[in-house]
Protein backbone atom coordinates (compact mmCIF):
# COMPACT_ATOMS: atom_id res chain seq x y z
CA UNK A 1 0.00 0.00 0.00
CA UNK A 2 0.98 3.31 -1.10
CA UNK A 3 0.09 6.88 0.58
CA UNK A 4 0.22 9.78 -1.11
CA UNK A 5 1.44 12.99 0.47
CA UNK A 6 -1.03 15.75 0.41
CA UNK A 7 -1.06 19.55 0.89
CA UNK A 8 -2.19 20.95 4.45
CA UNK A 9 -4.59 23.32 4.72
CA UNK A 10 -1.94 25.64 6.56
CA UNK A 11 1.67 25.18 6.93
CA UNK A 12 1.50 23.99 10.71
CA UNK A 13 -1.86 22.50 10.77
CA UNK A 14 -3.30 22.45 14.44
CA UNK A 15 0.38 23.20 16.04
CA UNK A 16 -0.52 26.81 16.80
CA UNK A 17 2.32 29.61 17.37
CA UNK A 18 4.37 28.83 20.32
CA UNK A 19 3.31 25.54 21.09
CA UNK A 20 5.44 22.62 22.18
CA UNK A 21 4.94 20.35 19.01
CA UNK A 22 5.98 23.38 16.43
CA UNK A 23 9.40 24.33 18.81
CA UNK A 24 9.84 20.43 18.86
CA UNK A 25 9.46 20.20 15.12
CA UNK A 26 11.91 23.17 14.74
CA UNK A 27 14.25 22.25 16.61
CA UNK A 28 14.54 18.15 15.22
CA UNK A 29 14.50 20.04 11.99
CA UNK A 30 17.50 22.38 12.63
CA UNK A 31 19.30 18.56 14.25
CA UNK A 32 18.50 17.38 11.03
CA UNK A 33 19.23 19.70 8.43
CA UNK A 34 15.72 19.70 7.08
CA UNK A 35 12.85 21.42 7.30
CA UNK A 36 9.24 19.48 8.58
CA UNK A 37 5.70 20.24 9.12
CA UNK A 38 2.72 17.96 9.81
CA UNK A 39 1.30 17.13 6.75
CA UNK A 40 -2.19 14.23 5.49
CA UNK A 41 -1.80 11.48 3.82
CA UNK A 42 -4.30 9.85 2.01
CA UNK A 43 -4.79 6.59 1.37
CA UNK A 44 -5.75 4.59 -1.65
CA UNK A 45 -9.32 4.12 -0.45
CA UNK A 46 -9.24 7.83 -0.20
CA UNK A 47 -9.21 7.48 3.93
CA UNK A 48 -6.58 10.12 5.81
CA UNK A 49 -3.68 9.72 8.18
CA UNK A 50 -1.66 12.36 9.78
CA UNK A 51 2.21 12.20 10.43
CA UNK A 52 3.14 14.71 12.43
CA UNK A 53 6.22 15.22 10.86
CA UNK A 54 8.02 15.34 7.34
CA UNK A 55 10.26 16.95 5.23
CA UNK A 56 9.50 17.73 1.47
CA UNK A 57 11.25 15.11 -0.15
CA UNK A 58 9.33 12.57 2.22
CA UNK A 59 12.47 11.12 3.52
CA UNK A 60 11.96 11.79 7.08
CA UNK A 61 9.08 11.00 8.91
CA UNK A 62 8.22 11.93 12.42
CA UNK A 63 5.61 11.26 15.27
CA UNK A 64 5.63 13.21 18.37
CA UNK A 65 5.07 12.55 22.19
CA UNK A 66 4.73 16.17 23.56
CA UNK A 67 3.23 15.24 26.77
CA UNK A 68 4.29 17.49 30.00
CA UNK A 69 3.17 17.80 33.58
CA UNK A 70 3.12 14.53 35.69
CA UNK A 71 3.70 11.42 34.16
CA UNK A 72 0.81 8.77 33.68
CA UNK A 73 1.28 4.99 32.67
CA UNK A 74 -0.82 5.15 29.58
CA UNK A 75 1.69 7.34 28.14
CA UNK A 76 4.17 4.28 27.37
CA UNK A 77 1.27 3.06 25.45
CA UNK A 78 1.10 6.52 23.05
CA UNK A 79 4.82 5.78 22.71
CA UNK A 80 4.18 2.13 21.17
CA UNK A 81 1.59 3.30 19.31
CA UNK A 82 3.58 6.01 17.62
CA UNK A 83 6.42 3.55 17.09
CA UNK A 84 3.54 0.78 15.03
CA UNK A 85 2.76 4.03 13.39
CA UNK A 86 5.62 5.18 11.91
CA UNK A 87 6.32 1.16 11.04
CA UNK A 88 3.40 1.32 8.86
CA UNK A 89 4.60 4.75 7.21
CA UNK A 90 7.56 3.50 6.64
CA UNK A 91 6.32 0.86 4.74
CA UNK A 92 3.50 2.78 2.83
CA UNK A 93 5.93 6.16 1.97
CA UNK A 94 7.80 4.83 -0.58
CA UNK A 95 10.05 7.91 -0.11
CA UNK A 96 11.13 7.15 3.30
CA UNK A 97 14.81 6.98 4.62
CA UNK A 98 14.60 7.78 8.38
CA UNK A 99 11.25 7.34 11.04
CA UNK A 100 11.94 9.48 14.22
CA UNK A 101 10.08 9.27 17.30
CA UNK A 102 10.47 12.23 19.07
CA UNK A 103 9.80 13.18 22.94
CA UNK A 104 9.49 15.47 25.81
CA UNK A 105 12.14 14.76 29.04
CA UNK A 106 8.99 13.34 30.90
CA UNK A 107 8.27 10.82 28.11
CA UNK A 108 11.79 9.19 28.43
CA UNK A 109 10.13 7.06 31.34
CA UNK A 110 7.85 5.49 28.85
CA UNK A 111 10.84 4.40 26.87
CA UNK A 112 12.95 2.15 30.12
CA UNK A 113 13.56 -1.58 29.85
CA UNK A 114 12.70 -3.03 26.25
CA UNK A 115 10.84 -0.29 24.46
CA UNK A 116 13.92 1.88 23.72
CA UNK A 117 15.37 -1.13 22.51
CA UNK A 118 12.61 -2.27 20.58
CA UNK A 119 12.65 1.02 18.83
CA UNK A 120 16.72 0.51 18.37
CA UNK A 121 15.61 -2.99 16.56
CA UNK A 122 13.26 -1.26 14.09
CA UNK A 123 14.92 1.13 13.04
CA UNK A 124 13.32 4.12 14.56
CA UNK A 125 15.20 6.56 15.96
CA UNK A 126 14.28 8.25 19.31
CA UNK A 127 15.27 11.72 20.07
CA UNK A 128 14.65 13.88 23.25
CA UNK A 129 13.95 17.74 23.12
CA UNK A 130 14.65 19.47 26.32
CA UNK A 131 12.56 22.63 26.03
CA UNK A 132 14.68 24.24 23.81
CA UNK A 133 17.39 21.56 21.66
CA UNK A 134 17.54 17.97 20.85
CA UNK A 135 19.77 15.38 21.20
CA UNK A 136 19.50 11.44 20.86
CA UNK A 137 18.06 9.28 23.58
CA UNK A 138 21.27 7.34 24.01
CA UNK A 139 23.39 10.33 24.66
CA UNK A 140 21.55 11.93 27.28
CA UNK A 141 23.75 11.86 30.63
Amino acid sequence: MHLTVLDAPTEWSRFTEGSIERRMLLALGDRLGTSLRPKPLMLPDHSRVEVEGIDAEGRVLVQLVSNQGAYKPAYRNKVMADMFKLLWLRDSVPTTERTVLLVTELIVQALGGWVARAAADLGIEVFVFDGNTVVTLGSRT
